[in-house]
């Protein structure tokens, strides 16, 4: 019977808790996907996430979507991104929070200014100059020799 140490270390390696780049990428897409493209509107091909779902409450919704934007940022700071990177990704996630900040209708703006795509688009780009190795087509990892 394997200890409780043993199991756990058995459930970490199949979660993508690492530290390397790779697993990075992978926790930074599925946050990007779960804020910006969870849901689809009905007769479109428009993807919204709990972003703009958030930004329906009052107040709150906009500030709970900005932390969890924020989150992306701090994942890219972990990664040592430049701090220009830093900058644009923080400006994304501040233009985002206004927007949301208007009680109802900062949900219509944020359905089209997606910040959290835009952040990910960024630290792609630095992992796949940075880390090629991370380089994801299709589903499969690109090996590089």
């Amino acid at each position: 019977m394997p200890s409780p140490q043993e199991q756990f270390d058995a459930l970490a390696e199949r979660l993508p808790v690492g530290r390397d780049p790779a697993s990075v990428r992978r926790r930074i897409e599925a946050m990007e996907k779960l804020l910006e493209g969870l849901f689809t509107l009905p007769g479109t091909n428009r993807r919204f996430g709990l972003d703009v779902v958030f930004d329906l409450i009052p107040v709150g919704g906009s500030l709970i979507a900005a932390a969890m934007g924020s989150w992306l940022a701090w994942e890219a700071r972990n990664l040592a991104m430049p701090k220009w990177h830093l900058a644009r990704m923080g400006g994304n996630i501040g233009v985002d929070f206004l927007l949301g900040a208007i009680p109802w209708v900062g949900a219509i703006p944020d359905f089209f200014f997606k910040s959290n795509t835009r952040n990910l688009r960024i630290v792609k780009r630095w992992l796949d100059k940075h880390h090629p190795e991370t380089m994801i087509v299709e589903g499969e990892v690109v090996a590089r020799r």
